[in-house]
């Protein structure tokens, strides 16, 4: 299986809060809800084309209970979708509650068990949101391919996908589409490690 990221992202590297304005308030976040203007039909082709028929979720403990606790209440087709599908949920809790059907607790050595999935015949596994998550798999090598919807928005606060203290990593671009809203939907593939910059 291949580890596959798909995030919305602000053009200054926020991914906090994108689809509601109560999704995430966490240190007073108020912009919760900045990439629903920019929603483009093109973008939920992209992913559902990236994401293929055969794949598995990963996500972080906090996206996982933010993103099924929601659209477990709200309903639709998405609900079906999220409970339907494997799901992986990384946490340092080896007692978290994970109460949707298909999900599996990933604890203790979570780089270990992402890498032992890696090697397990299948789709992608698509980590969504889970910014810690993803910062963690990256300087192992765990992730490779990160699909990111980059909105013509700058934030100016929030969390963002990558922060100060992380390690440099050279990318490489393998596509890159702007949607008719102005939202450029890129893909890139881990090139090689940066020693220093």
């Amino acid at each position: 299986m291949r580890v596959l990221v798909v995030n919305h992202v602000s053009l200054d590297g926020v991914l906090q809060g994108p689809g509601r304005p109560d999704e995430d308030t966490r240190d007073g976040f108020r912009h919760g809800g900045w990439a629903q203007e920019a929603n483009d039909p093109a973008m939920f082709t992209a992913m559902g084309e990236r994401m293929g028929r055969d794949f598995a979720w990963l996500f972080g403990r906090r996206s996982y209970e933010d993103m099924l606790g929601y659209w477990n209440q709200a309903g639709g087709p998405f609900k079906d979708s999220l409970n339907g599908t494997l799901k992986y949920v990384a946490s340092s809790n080896p007692e978290a509650h994970l109460p949707w059907p298909n999900t599996t607790l990933l604890s203790g050595d979570v780089p270990a068990a992402v890498a032992a999935l890696r090697h397990q015949p299948g789709g992608n596994l698509v980590v969504m949101g889970s910014g810690q998550l993803v910062r963690s798999l990256l300087p192992l090598g765990l992730v490779d391919e990160l699909f990111l919807m980059i909105h013509p928005v700058l934030l100016g606060s929030g969390r963002r996908l990558f922060g100060p203290d992380d390690e440099a990593h050279r990318l490489r671009l393998v596509d890159s589409v702007p949607t008719a809203t102005g939202v450029l939907m890129v893909t890139y593939r881990p090139a090689q490690r940066l020693s220093s910059l």
